[in-house]
């Protein structure tokens, strides 16, 4: 069985070795501010079709991406409404996922074919530098398989990935914990498609725009 190699987040070749292996289409793990994700590059689609391989996945459900600031929000998404720039101003980076147009040069397989598309800013600077270092967005899903609880440790990952991935980068136990709350504004009025981290927040947030 091929080898997992872990690194530490805190270690100085993490960030470059992770990102080549993004380049070259392949899946790594790694802590972000809610759960462990699956990520892969948003353009290569031998990397989201492992990305579903591993997890069980349906092919007919979408991808998230993870982008590293709100400014390249208008690269993955087209016809952004105003409550989505608000909701970004307000809660990225953060456990806040955002249903979208989707732009359309995105690749079918990481919308499911669909016309949307599930996007957010993690709240962890690493995470984010290594997305700047890749150049583009990450597609990415909790580590875990279809239908299970999701990993908070690497120990959880490796649990059931070890051996079936490149890298696991090591940032201890997530902090949150808890995915984040997504909400679909290609809708009126917009809806909460999932209830996660900062939920009250966002409920009120809504309210308040409302």
């Amino acid at each position: 069985m091929p080898e997992t190699h872990v690194l530490s987040v805190e270690s100085v070749v993490s960030i470059s070795e992770a990102a080549s292996l993004l380049l070259s289409g392949e899946v790594i793990a790694f802590p972000t501010d809610t759960v462990y994700g699956l990520g892969a590059h948003s353009q290569r689609l031998e990397g989201i079709q492992r990305l579903y391989e591993l997890k069980g996945r349906s092919r007919h459900k979408a991808i998230a991406l993870l982008l590293g600031s709100v400014c390249e929000l208008a690269t993955v998404a087209t016809d952004i409404p105003e409550i989505a720039w608000r909701l970004a101003e307000r809660f990225w980076p953060g456990p806040l996922t955002l249903v979208l147009p989707k732009a359309r040069q995105l690749l079918d397989a990481v919308t499911a074919g669909g016309p949307t598309v599930a996007v957010r800013v993690p709240n962890r600077p690493w995470v984010l530098e290594l997305i700047s270092t890749v150049g583009a967005a990450l597609a990415a899903t909790s580590a875990n398989l279809s239908g299970r609880t999701e990993a908070v440790t690497a120990e959880g990952v490796l649990e059931v990935f070890a051996g079936q991935i490149p890298m696991l980068l090591d940032g201890g136990r997530c902090p949150g914990g808890v995915p984040s709350t997504v909400v679909d504004v290609t809708v009126s009025p917009v809806l909460i498609r999932r209830q996660g981290a900062q939920l009250a927040e966002v409920e009120s947030f809504l309210k308040e725009l409302v």
